[in-house]
């Protein structure tokens, strides 16, 4: 007696558990990413969710399309001294005269173009080259003269400081010429047919978005090309339609206003060019590994005290333009300027991923971390939070920071 056996196929799954099944799959893949690569992407979630807590708690002012513009404005040259200061701390180094070098800038740059009526163009030549000057004898005195970096640039601070006393006689300086002004303050010029937003700024933000793709798959085939760990396809996908979102954001917010301001054409130069060569220069290469291992680098033929030597110029040429930057959004060079810039950019590095130990960060980070900074004190301007619980929430957040990078070491290295 025969018996006919029929296997019972398994039974489709509804439909909405497949597609559950699918977001679990990639909410674990988003996770696995950040757990990974946590110091990369902390700092960035950090700054998303403030804007959105900022953005709640004022009924959306922080999101208008004018304060974004401010926003710009009012950090640019913060930003520009976190990109030189990131470099520093990521070579083993720290820098305390930014800020009276900013004001020593400021006031070459009243008496250049005020008193003695020199064309603007040269004298932002001059004061370019002046900082250089300055962060080059630095410099050398940190690496040919051996002499702590803490030490040198806290003389220069106070040497800085004096200068700009003298220079300015004490008093404020002013007004620079339209041209510096607009520089600090202006915005892109209207062209092409009326849409109701900026073309232009469009045009730029959609061309960002395009250079920002291919330099992310560019990056990943060559990371695939040595044979290194890339996150996931999905995840990769993910995090370049967030990147695409918040440039095309950004950009909308902008366009609908006055358009990009000038200066931060020249804050996205200096980053698209800094991390370049931080991520595929000899020289950047260079400064990671002096910062990382001294000893390992010297032996591998690394001219430490050149690199060094470099480091503290550049640094000097970037206070210079940001002191420039400074003077003509305040149209005026002030004995005053520059007070605690070299501890925002400092924190701003910090906050943006830097290590006390050096040899970690990137220029992207100074940004995110700059950009934490600005959100904050203008979220907390626009609430009505006095500077005394600003300065207090600040200290906070740099110490949240700075743990959250201890924490993450002791766990990587356990």
């Amino acid at each position: 007696m025969s018996t006919d056996v029929t296997a019972k196929s398994p039974a489709p799954a509804p439909p909405g558990k497949s597609g559950g099944a699918a977001a679990d799959g990639l909410l674990q893949l988003v996770m696995e990413g950040m757990r990974r690569n946590m110091r990369q992407y902390g700092m960035l979630i950090a700054l998303g969710l403030i804007v959105a807590l900022f953005a709640v708690w004022t009924d959306g002012d922080l999101l208008l399309p004018r304060n974004v513009s401010n926003l710009v404005l009012q950090n640019s040259y913060i930003l520009i001294l976190a990109i030189g200061m990131m470099l520093v701390i990521i070579a083993g180094h720290i820098d305390l005269s930014v800020g009276s070098l900013t004001a020593f800038i400021g006031s070459m740059a009243a008496v250049f173009m005020v008193r003695n009526d020199l064309p603007w163009p040269v004298a932002v030549i001059l004061c370019l080259a002046v900082g250089a000057l300055a962060g080059a004898i630095q410099g050398f005195f940190i690496a040919y003269g051996g002499i702590p970096s803490f030490i040198v640039t806290l003389a220069g601070m106070l040497i800085f400081r004096g200068l700009t006393e003298i220079f300015l006689e004490g008093q404020t300086l002013g007004p620079f010429p339209e041209g510096l002004q607009k520089v600090a303050n202006g915005f892109l010029p209207e062209v092409g047919p009326n849409t109701n937003y900026h073309n232009l700024t469009l045009l730029l933000g959609f061309a960002m978005i395009a250079f920002v793709i291919f330099q992310e798959v560019r990056d990943r085939k060559r990371q695939q090309e040595f044979n290194l760990e890339v996150p996931p396809t999905k995840l990769f996908l993910l995090k370049l339609v967030a990147i695409g979102a918040a440039v095309l954001t950004l950009t909308m917010l902008l366009a609908s206003y006055k358009g990009a301001p000038i200066v931060l054409l020249i804050l996205g130069v200096l980053l698209v060019g800094f991390g370049y060569v931080m991520r595929n220069a000899i020289i950047g290469r260079h400064i990671y590994a002096i910062g990382g291992n001294l000893p390992a680098a010297k032996l591998s033929g690394v001219k430490d005290k050149k690199v060094t030597f470099l480091v503290f110029l550049n640094m000097g040429m970037l206070a210079a333009l940001a002191g420039l930057v400074f003077a003509a959004r305040f149209n005026a060079a002030s004995p005053k300027a520059g007070l605690n810039f070299e501890l925002e950019a400092i924190a701003a590095s910090f906050i943006g991923g830097a290590s006390m130990s050096g040899g970690v960060g990137t220029v992207l980070g100074a940004i995110i971390g700059g950009l934490v900074l600005g959100v904050l004190n203008n979220g907390m301007n626009l609430v009505g939070i006095g500077t005394d619980w600003q300065q207090v929430i600040k200290g906070m957040v740099l110490l949240a920071a700075v743990g959250f990078d201890v924490w993450n070491k002791r766990k990587v290295g356990s």
